[in-house]
């Protein structure tokens, strides 16, 4: 990455009212792997559909069973330097607010207090009849009550917390219901074959409509839940930054691309901003 375009990078951010888009790629310091980046390449992950939860009684225990082995790594990821620079950021002033596709809550960890959760959160649990929602913590005691003798470990975890288990390890695992009403309990997260709510993608729209720039974060564009907001910035004549390890699908579209770490190029933009202050006073 050249001086030149840490340089822009830090001209565009520097006017403030950027929106910032953010991808698994920003949590893979903080040990959660992605699908698409470098920590993702070597795995086959086939994430959960919602007609499988939903139409299947052993398709949800399998999704609970390992989810409960992952959440042991999800739920105790810290925020890394990408995500306290990005809070540092809104802290000064600079962004309009954080769009984010990961379900961690790292940026909320981290200190960021505009943040839109695009596909929800791992950390919540919502049950698909009576909508309650309650936290992600009440139902991993529930399951460990439910499932004292059972105990399984897994070699590889996936970006939504999902650990890979065979289907000996999945079989034994009770699954719990609604304490209120007893209907199926669903993390509070967007799954594939699901709508993201409308009223969260207009928001999101709106954000980036009203942003005098756009940053995207650690995301490779890949499905259109993200890349319609790079769409609509450019639609707008909005301009674009990208930081990424690895092309994406919005690189076209971009005015400014770095293929680099997220945390360093974070943590030395941060740098180059509190530096213009100072000679600036």
């Amino acid at each position: 990455m050249s001086e030149s375009a840490r340089r822009s990078l830090a001209d565009l951010v520097a006017g403030g009212e950027v929106a910032v888009l953010s991808g698994a790629g920003l949590s893979t310091e903080s040990g959660i792997p992605d699908y698409r980046g470098p920590t993702g390449l070597a795995r086959k992950a086939e994430p959960m559909t919602y007609q499988r939860f939903v139409g299947s009684a052993q398709a949800r225990r399998r999704y609970w069973a390992r989810s409960h082995v992952g959440w042991r790594q999800i739920g105790a990821a810290r925020p890394n330097d990408g995500h306290r620079a990005v809070a540092e950021l809104e802290r000064r002033g600079l962004l309009a607010g954080i769009v984010t596709q990961n379900v961690d809550g790292l940026h909320q960890a981290a200190g960021a207090r505009r943040v839109i959760e695009l596909h929800g959160g791992l950390d919540r649990v919502v049950c698909l009849s009576c909508r309650a929602r309650t936290p992600r913590t009440e139902l991993e005691r529930r399951l460990r009550a439910a499932n004292a003798q059972w105990d399984a470990a897994a070699g590889q975890i996936n970006p939504d917390g999902d650990a890979v288990l065979d289907d000996e390890q999945v079989e034994g695992f009770r699954v719990v219901d609604c304490e209120t009403c007893g209907g199926l309990l669903k993390p509070d997260v967007v799954f594939f074959g699901e709508n993201v709510p409308r009223p969260r993608v207009d928001e999101c729209f709106a954000l980036v409509a009203g942003a005098r720039a756009l940053l995207v974060l650690g995301s490779s564009l890949a499905v259109r839940s993200g890349l319609r907001f790079v769409g609509r910035a450019a639609d707008l004549g909005i301009p674009i930054a990208i930081v990424n390890q690895g092309p994406t699908r919005g690189d076209a579209d971009a005015a400014l691309t770095l293929d680099a770490p997220l945390g360093w190029t974070l943590t030395d933009l941060t740098s180059r901003l509190e530096q213009r202050l100072s000679r600036a006073q």
